[in-house]
């Protein structure tokens, strides 16, 4: 059997359809590579328990090698903790950063933020000091024969498209949105997520061109982050090199 690849979208804190989604996984073997391309806290509920699944649980649960990437998420809470705030990030709603801290502290409460939680949000002090150290460690790309695995694409410096090793800043392999990527970039296949598929021309789509919540299969990009912890969202995987899909919110794989 060739060496098979399974790449898993954004996560963002939901924990259920994480599990729901490795419970439709085939039965993985030790030549076997699960590639997590970040985003793991915030917005949806479980953050913590995401965390402590794909630090500790998997890795012991699976004879497949484990590779966890660093999302932007990610990389924005460690920029919180160094400088001491971020209120860019950790106070508009939509980043779902009140979520995330609930999870961690075991809160039961719901509605708007509380007085005593604002401060501890603003400068991610609830984080344990061994998930800031995990964030710290997760490296921005990884590639193998089936494809380049990042989180949010790769950049473009005048007329060429990079590859990791070619990028200064790596950072922006975290945070960069540009649509041409999805679009014009030619080369070595890539899965990134990062961009919900909702905002992608899924009309250039070869994967259920009609549907605008699934995954975007270009040419050259798959793009896999199908709104995990939001709203009407789910979570996809797609395994390499067969192509198959993945997705929480069925109960069975799709081809």
């Amino acid at each position: 059997m060739p060496k098979r690849t399974i790449a898993v979208g954004d996560v963002h804190g939901d924990f259920e359809a994480l599990e729901r989604l490795l419970g439709l996984l085939p039965p993985l073997e030790p030549t076997d590579t699960l590639v997590f391309l970040g985003d793991y806290v915030d917005r949806g509920p479980h953050s913590a328990k995401v965390v402590e699944l794909l630090r500790h649980d998997l890795p012991q649960r699976t004879p497949a090698k484990v590779v966890a990437l660093k999302g932007n998420h990610e990389d924005a809470w460690l920029r919180v903790v160094k400088s001491g705030g971020w209120p860019e990030f950790s106070i508009p709603p939509g980043n779902g950063c009140l979520a995330c801290l609930r999870s961690f502290t075991g809160s039961t409460r719901q509605g708007e933020i509380a007085d005593d939680e604002f401060l501890p949000m603003l400068e991610g002090k609830f984080l344990p000091p061994e998930v800031v150290e995990w964030f710290g460690s997760l490296p921005y790309w990884y590639e193998d024969s089936n494809a380049i695995y990042v989180h949010a694409g790769l950049p473009c410096v005048g007329p060429r498209w990079l590859h990791p090793v070619m990028v200064k800043d790596p950072a922006i392999m975290l945070w960069n949105r540009d649509r041409r990527f999805f679009t014009e970039y030619k080369g070595k296949r890539v899965v990134c997520g990062h961009t919900t598929t909702t905002t992608l021309p899924q009309e250039l789509s070869h994967y259920t061109p009609e549907c605008d919540n699934d995954l975007f299969q270009g040419d050259y990009v798959f793009a896999i982050d199908t709104g995990g912890g939001k709203p009407g969202g789910f979570l996809t995987a797609i395994e390499l090199p067969t192509g198959k899909v993945y997705e929480s919110r069925f109960k069975d794989g799709k081809q």
